[in-house]
Order: C-alpha cells, then sequence, then structure tokens
C-alpha cells in the first residue's frame, strides 16, 4: 500500500494539478493507495503518524508538494522502515533536485515506485528537523521577504520560482547589514568579520536551484557549511550568479567548513530558516543525524557504491 501525501496549495496549486495527473497513472497501473490532504505544516507529522500505525504493509510515504511540505511530516518517517518518496510540486524543490528526482511527473512516480532508496541523514536542532539546509542571516532574511511578498505568487503561477528568489536578494540587498559571526564546527571555533551569511547544508542547493554548497551529500555524515563574509553589496550581488552553478567556493570572501556538530552566533539577531520554515532569530546550533530517514532515489545505486568504495567514488567525481 502507497500513501501519498499531498499539499494541493503548493507551488501555487500544483501539488493539486500534479495529484491528477498522479491519481490517474496509479489507477491505470492497479496500485493500491491510500491519500492524505494537508493544507499547512500544523498537524501534519500527528495525521501521518496516526495513518501510519493503523497498517503495516506500507511501501512508501509519497509526498506531492515543495519543500515545506516534506519538512512537515520528518518527524514522523524519522527512523522508520517506511520510505518517503517525493514528487515535486513546490516552488524551489531543491529536496529533489539533491536526490536526483526528475521535475517531471510520471519520471518521478517511477522514482517512487522504484524501492531503491538512500539511507538519508537529517539536521537536528532545537527548532525540529530538517532535509536541505539551515540558513542564517541574509538568504535567510531574502526567504522571509519573498515568503511574504506578492511576487512570489506570481512567479509561481507563471512556472519561475527562482525568479522570486532573484527579485528578494535585490529587495533586500537595499536594507541588510553584515556583522561578526562564530561558527563551531565539531567544537572548533572559526570567527569572521561582516558576514553576511552562513548556510548549514545536508543537500547542495536551495532557493530554486542555488548550489550554495555544490559538495554536500546527504549520505556521508557530515554537514557542510558556507560563509560569505568580508564583501561588499555589489561582490555579494556578482556572487549570486556564481551560485548557480557552484563557481562562488572559490571566492577569497567565501569560507567552506564541514563538521558533524554546527553552531553559529552572530553579534546581532539574524532570522534562520530551515527548508524554507521560519526558524526565528538568535544563535543557532544544529548536528547531523546519520541515516535517520529513507529516501526513494535515482541516486540509490551512486550511494550505494560511495559507501561500498569511498577512494573510487571521490576520484569519479573530480
Amino acid at each position: 500500500m502507497y500513501l501519498f501525501i499531498i499539499n494541493p496549495r503548493s507551488g501555487g496549486g500544483a501539488g493539486g494539478r500534479t495529484w491528477h495527473t498522479v491519481e490517474a497513472l496509479m489507477k491505470e497501473r492497479m496500485l493500491p493507495y491510500m491519500t492524505l490532504f494537508t493544507h499547512s505544516a500544523e498537524g501534519a507529522e500527528a495525521l501521518v503518524l496516526n495513518t501510519l500505525i493503523h497498517r503495516e504493509d506500507w511501501k512508501a510515504a509519497i509526498v506531492i508538494g515543495g519543500d515545506g511540505t516534506l519538512h512537515s511530516i520528518l518527524g514522523a518517517l524519522r527512523g522508520k522502515d517506511i520510505p518517503m518518496a517525493i514528487i515535486p510540486a513546490g516552488s524551489g524543490n531543491d529536496s529533489a533536485r539533491g536526490f536526483g528526482i526528475p521535475l517531471s511527473t510520471e519520471a518521478a512516480l517511477e522514482a517512487a515506485l522504484s524501492e531503491r532508496y538512500i539511507e538519508t541523514d537529517l539536521l537536528s536542532g532545537a527548532n525540529g528537523l530538517t532535509l536541505t539546509a539551515v540558513a542564517n542571516g541574509f538568504d535567510a532574511q531574502v526567504a522571509e521577504n519573498v515568503n511574504a511578498s506578492r511576487y512570489k505568487r506570481l512567479c509561481n503561477a507563471i512556472g519561475a520560482g527562482q525568479l522570486a528568489y532573484i527579485i528578494g536578494i535585490l529587495h533586500t540587498l537595499m536594507t541588510f547589514k553584515p556583522c561578526r559571526v562564530s561558527v563551531a564546527c565539531d567544537g572548533t571555533e572559526h570567527v569572521f568579520e561582516k558576514a553576511w551569511l552562513v548556510s548549514v547544508c545536508n543537500l547542495p542547493s536551495y532557493g530554486g536551484g542555488l548550489l550554495i554548497c555544490p559538495q554536500a551529500k546527504a549520505d556521508d555524515g557530515q554537514l557542510d557549511v558556507c560563509v560569505v563574509h568580508g564583501c561588499s553589496r555589489g561582490q555579494l550581488l556578482r556572487l549570486f550568479p556564481t551560485v548557480l552553478k557552484g563557481k562562488h567556493v572559490a571566492l577569497p570572501f567565501v569560507s567552506m567548513l564541514r563538521g558533524r556538530s554546527i553552531a553559529v552566533n552572530f553579534a546581532e539577531a539574524r532570522p534562520a530558516i530551515g527548508d524554507g520554515e521560519s526558524f526565528g532569530k538568535g544563535p543557532l546550533a544544529v548536528r547531523c543525524e546519520p541515516g535517520a530517514l529513507r529516501v526513494l532515489s535515482p541516486l540509490a545505486a551512486v550511494s550505494a557504491q560511495r559507501h561500498a568504495d569511498p577512494a573510487a567514488a571521490c576520484g569519479g567525481n573530480g
């Protein structure tokens, strides 16, 4: 039995349209399924948990929605044998990108039915679990501004979620001020002056495909950190096009760190977000929770090869 968890409002209504396509495909294949419709993060985890305990033959929990929908049910699937699948229908869909899941609905459904999964890490902290990344500082402020804007709804309506983020960058750049930040990785403190942002990543991208930590892998037991510091507004603005391909990592005002446990403390209160959801303001502490979630993914074979022969896999990547 497959459990579909559907947010019909995600992606400006894309969730509902995507479900209609998936429903027809499931009926055509005569595969058994149940549906849960969620309209907000509140109560989604309890709803999924309550459904899962009523039977034992679940093949997968298949989420139709965006990163926020996925975020809301992580606690329900954490540490369970039931794998999670993703059929992307959000504005950013960075979780799907990170797991190599096609944006095409039919191809994503094929991946969901494949039974090939990755034992995926999660970020764990005081604000709960996160799958993609926890962003602190400028980019979190961008996300807050975008989520509160009218242009996000317009961009979603025309299928241009990334455009909303670009508009948000220009909007936020006019008012945001950098400040000193302390970043502790596994207890080792790194201090940066005039820091714009600190991003702690489990997957390579957020913001609709911005490769903030291009080397991040969701199954390596490590968190990747990007710190942007000591640059002007003009340099920061010129940085963002390079993030589309992950080229920013070579810039002198970008520092990349790694660790299992990360603590971030800005000298002045800065917003933080996880999977696009607000984490409030103030000091941030997260840790990697290895193998906490099973995710059905076309990259499962690559993941298995890397774990079987890490040296060979690293050589193949570069």
